[in-house]
């Protein structure tokens, strides 16, 4: 099979994680897809633990996997848009790289919009049952919910790592730090669907977390005004055409 989907992975110490995450998606997809049927772009966003040199190694045995490093820490969002905007295909696969995304869900999504007509620009997937603390899935639940009822995303969980977007959607969005979790709303605004896709949720056996709740809440909530206003300001021409 021709290649037909990029993988983009954005990694911040993930040493504990990262040799397993590579390992589970070139099995899952080697079958679903081929050996050249799919490249697995890793962005390290500044580590300083031995995540680089594990992908290092990795890649004498991994010949489809390429490591993109950043000279500065940008965050995830940064991190994701480095991957999508190296990436040699217009189906893109985003999953964390804490190892808590199963790559069979990673694949079955991207497969959804790979199958999916043209108007469809992304599909998010969900947790069924997250493995996080109570307090954790209280946080994300609040802020969901409060972003959901002011965009009107049709999202329930938009922290969700697994989702699959046509890299030219993606490059049509606004960027800004954090705006991994606007990701439907911005689709939306650009004039295409969103498919939602249930996943499962693992547990985190290594590292930790990025964020704490109150951060979590902060950084979820904060720039919602300015996504709404985005929204409000943004005028959609309809189909275009080319005399």
């Amino acid at each position: 099979m021709p290649l037909a989907v990029s993988v983009v992975v954005a990694v911040q110490n993930e040493e504990g994680a990262v040799a397993d995450v590579v390992r589970e998606l070139k099995s899952v997809f080697d079958e679903g897809l081929g050996a050249d049927g799919f490249e697995l772009i890793f962005v390290d966003d500044k580590s300083s633990d031995g995540t680089v040199a594990q992908l290092r190694e990795l890649q004498k045995t991994v010949p489809n996997l390429r490591v993109v490093l950043h000279e500065k820490n940008v965050g995830k969002s940064g991190g994701v848009r480095t991957g999508i905007m190296s990436a040699r295909t217009n189906i893109i696969a985003m999953m964390d790289g804490d190892g808590q995304n199963p790559a069979a869900d990673v694949l079955r999504t991207a497969l959804k919009l790979l199958n999916a007509s043209p108007d469809v620009g992304l599909v998010a997937g969900e947790r069924k049952r997250r493995q996080d603390t109570a307090s954790k899935k209280w946080a994300s639940r609040w802020a969901n919910g409060i972003r959901k009822r002011m965009l009107n995303d049709g999202a329930e969980d938009t922290g969700c790592g697994i989702k699959a977007i046509r890299r030219d959607v993606f490059l049509r969005l606004p960027y800004f730090d954090n705006m991994h979790r606007y990701i439907p709303a911005l689709v939306n605004r650009e004039g295409y669907k969103t498919l939602f896709e249930r996943v499962e949720d693992r547990l985190r056996t290594t590292g930790h977390s990025k964020y704490t709740n109150i951060g979590r809440l902060w950084v979820a909530l904060s720039d919602l005004p300015g996504v709404m206003w985005l929204n409000r300001r943004y005028r959609h021409p309809g189909s275009t055409t080319e005399l």
